[in-house]
């Protein structure tokens, strides 16, 4: 089983920047695809971004796509949030797939998942 457990969540306002971290236990860290979702009250987990079991590929949703980046390095996986908006408040949740070579958007693929860490832009 492996264990993910989030941080760097905060309140923040408008234009300005957070880090994510999720650091992985239990389990082959570098044979997963590590992924972000994130979940805003009354809305569905939608997905922001991916990265590769190598770090050499990465995924992202559209909507974030230019501000936010992804990286990782030993049992750890970051999500750089830069010019943040309000609408990007929300639980932020890393997640792990041990399935698959390649990052994707797949909700329900993803096997592991962390508790979360809120984000809060305020505007």
């Amino acid at each position: 089983q492996v264990q993910l457990v989030e941080s760097g969540g905060g309140l923040v306002q408008a234009g300005g920047s957070l880090r994510l971290s999720c650091v992985a236990s239990g389990g082959t860290f570098r044979s997963l695809i590590m992924g972000w979702f994130r979940q805003a009250p009354g809305k569905e987990r939608e997905f922001v971004g991916a990265i590769s079991w190598n770090g050499g590929s990465t995924l992202y949703a559209d909507s974030v796509k230019g501000r936010f980046i992804i990286s990782r390095d030993k049992n750890t996986a970051h999500l750089q949030l830069s010019s943040l908006k309000p609408e990007d408040t929300a639980i932020y949740y890393c997640a792990a797939d041990p399935g698959y070579y390649s990052p994707h958007p797949w909700v329900n693929e993803y096997d592991f998942w962390g508790q979360g860490t809120q984000v809060t832009v305020s505007s």
